[in-house]
C-alpha cells in the first residue's frame, strides 16, 4: 500500500510540473507582443525569493500558530524548483554580460544549488544517524568521547600487572592515545568510507596474535570502545554537515535578496521602468 507521504509527493511534483509547463508555455505567447515581460517575471521572481526566505523566520517563530512547519517545508522545496525555472526565464536562457547580473546570478546559483544539496543531506543523514549508535545530542559528544577516552586508559593501565607486560599499552600509547582523544577520519565518515576502521581494527587484530590471554581479553573490551568512538565520530561529522550548510546556504540567500534590490533600483533608475 502507497504512503500518504508518498502520494503527497507525487501530488506536489505533477502540480508542480503542471504549472511549470503552463508558465513556459505563457511565457512563451506574451513573449513576442509584450516586451516589458522581463519585469513581471522579475517582480515575480523576488516575490518568489522573498517567501522562500520568510521559511528560515517561520521556523525561529515555531509557537506561533501558522501553517505547519512541515507543510511549509514542503512548499519551501516546491517553490524554490519553481524559483529556478522563473529565473531561466527572466534571464532569457542566458548567462549575464555584465559584472553585476552575474554576480547576482552567481549568487542564486549558489543558493539554489546550496538548497538542493540541503535538502538531499537533511533526508538523508537522519536516516544513517539512526543505524549507528542511536540519537546523540551534538552538545554532548565532547563529553561522550572524553569518557570513552577515560575508560579506554583505565582499561590499559589496569591490565598492565594482570599480564606482566606493557605491550598493549604501548601499542595504546602509538596508536589509539590520539585515536580517542580528538575527532578522527572526518572526511572517511561525511562519505561513508569504513577504511580507516577496517584500517585499525586490523592493526588491533594483529597486535592480538602476539598477546597472552589476559592481554587478549583486554583488547577485545579496547576493540569495543575503538568502534564505539568510531560511531561516535560518525555522529559528529554527519551532525556538523547537518548544521554546516545552513552557514552556506543562509548567508548566500540574503545576500542574493541586499543585490535583487539592488537590481531592483539600477532597474527602474536607468530605464524608466516598465511603460
Amino acid at each position: 500500500m502507497i504512503s500518504r507521504s508518498v502520494l503527497l509527493r507525487t501530488a506536489s511534483m505533477a502540480i508542480l510540473l503542471a504549472v511549470s509547463i503552463f508558465i513556459v508555455v505563457w511565457h512563451g505567447r506574451l513573449l513576442a507582443t509584450h516586451p516589458h515581460l522581463v519585469y513581471l517575471t522579475g517582480w515575480g521572481l523576488l516575490a518568489l525569493m522573498l517567501y522562500l526566505t520568510a521559511y528560515n523566520a517561520r521556523k525561529k517563530l515555531a509557537f506561533l500558530p501558522l501553517v505547519s512547519s512541515r507543510l511549509w517545508l514542503q512548499a519551501h522545496i516546491y517553490l524554490g524548483l519553481l524559483t529556478g525555472l522563473v529565473f531561466l526565464l527572466h534571464s532569457q536562457w542566458r548567462w549575464p554580460t555584465g559584472w553585476f547580473e552575474s554576480l547576482l546570478s552567481a549568487l542564486f546559483l549558489g543558493v539554489t544549488l546550496s538548497g538542493i544539496v540541503g535538502w538531499f543531506i537533511s533526508r538523508t543523514i537522519p536516516k544513517q544517524l539512526t543505524t549507528v549508535g542511536g540519537e546523540v545530542p551534538y552538545e554532548r559528544i565532547p563529553i561522550i568521547r572524553r569518557s570513552l577516552r577515560e575508560q579506554a586508559e583505565r582499561l590499559v593501565l589496569k591490565g598492565i600487572p594482570v599480564a606482566k607486560a606493557s605491550t598493549l599499552a604501548d601499542f595504546y600509547a602509538g596508536r589509539l592515545a590520539d585515536y580517542f582523544a580528538v575527532k578522527t577520519h572526518f572526511w572517511a565518515h561525511v562519505f561513508g568510507s569504513r577504511r580507516s576502521l577496517n584500517t585499525l581494527l586490523e592493526q588491533i587484530a594483529e597486535l592480538g596474535r602476539f598477546l597472552n590471554p589476559e592481554e587478549k581479553n583486554t583488547i577485545g573490551r579496547l576493540t569495543d570502545l575503538v568502534r564505539q568512538k568510531d560511531a561516535l565520530d560518525f555522529h559528529a561529522a554527519k551532525q556538523f554537515v547537518l548544521k554546516a550548510w545552513l552557514f552556506v546556504h543562509i548567508p548566500l540567500t540574503y545576500g542574493l535578496l541586499v543585490f535583487s534590490f539592488v537590481h531592483v533600483v539600477l532597474i527602474y533608475a536607468y530605464s524608466g521602468g516598465a511603460r
